[in-house]
C-alpha cells in the first residue's frame, strides 16, 4: 500500500469515528479516497470535513451527478473537496431518487449554487434550501433532463434565437447527419492498406 492510501485509510478511519451516523462507507482506490454519505446527514458531514483539524477541506471543487436507472434510489450526487493546508483530497456521494431532494451546501459553500443547479438541469436531482433552484444549461422551456440514461436523442424541440425574425423560435431537434465516414487519417479508424497518394510513387526504384 502506498504512502497516500495509507494516509487516505487512516483519514476514513477518522471520519468512520467522527461521523457515525452518516457514515456509510469508504473506498480507496488509484489514489483517491472516497466516502459513501447518509443524504440526510450531508450537512453535518460536510461542516466537519471543513472545520476538523485532521481534514481541513475548505475548498469545493465540483458537485455532479450519475444516473443508474436500474437502482430505486436512481442517482448519487457526488462532491469533490480540497484542503490545500493538508493536502489532501476527498470525494462523497450521496443517494438519492427522483423526488427527496438533498440538503443545498449553499449555506456553507457558496460555491455550490451553479454546480446544483446543473445538477437540477441535467438530472432532475432536487436540492433543498436552495436560494434559484432553475435550470442554468438547457434552454427556455426545455423538458426533460438530458443527462438522465433513459433521455431520448429524437423527439424533442430545440430552442434558439432567431437573427431575422429577431425572436425565440422553436424548432424540431434535426440530427443534420446519422453517419459519419472518418477520412483515413482519422484515429477511429486508423490507416487504410494504400494511402491516397501511393499511386504515384515509382515502385521499380532504378539504380537501388
Amino acid at each position: 500500500m502506498s504512502e497516500a492510501s495509507e494516509n487516505y485509510a487512516d483519514l476514513a478511519a477518522h471520519l468512520e469515528q467522527a461521523l457515525k451516523g452518516a457514515f456509510l462507507g469508504h473506498r480507496v482506490a488509484h489514489g483517491e479516497l472516497t466516502v459513501r454519505i447518509d443524504r440526510d446527514k450531508i450537512i453535518e458531514a460536510v461542516k466537519f470535513l471543513r472545520e476538523d483539524r485532521l481534514c481541513l477541506f475548505e475548498t469545493l471543487i465540483d458537485i455532479c451527478g450519475v444516473d443508474y436507472p436500474e437502482r430505486a434510489e436512481r442517482f448519487d450526487v457526488v462532491y469533490h473537496f480540497l484542503s490545500m493546508r493538508m493536502n489532501h483530497r476527498i470525494r462523497l456521494k450521496v443517494a438519492t431518487d427522483e423526488d427527496t431532494p438533498v440538503a443545498s451546501l449553499t449555506g456553507l459553500f457558496p460555491g455550490a449554487d451553479w454546480f446544483e443547479r446543473e445538477a437540477f438541469d441535467m438530472y432532475g436531482i432536487q436540492f433543498s434550501n436552495h436560494p434559484d433552484l432553475r435550470r442554468i444549461l438547457t434552454d427556455y422551456g426545455f423538458e426533460g433532463y438530458p443527462l438522465r440514461k433513459d433521455f431520448p436523442l429524437t423527439g424533442h424541440v430545440e430552442v434558439r434565437w432567431d437573427d431575422l425574425e429577431k425572436r425565440v423560435v422553436y424548432e424540431p431537434v434535426q440530427l443534420t447527419q446519422e453517419y459519419r465516414n472518418f477520412d483515413f487519417l482519422s484515429p477511429w479508424e486508423g490507416m487504410t492498406s494504400v494511402i491516397p497518394g501511393d499511386e504515384k510513387a515509382d515502385t521499380n526504384e532504378e539504380g537501388a
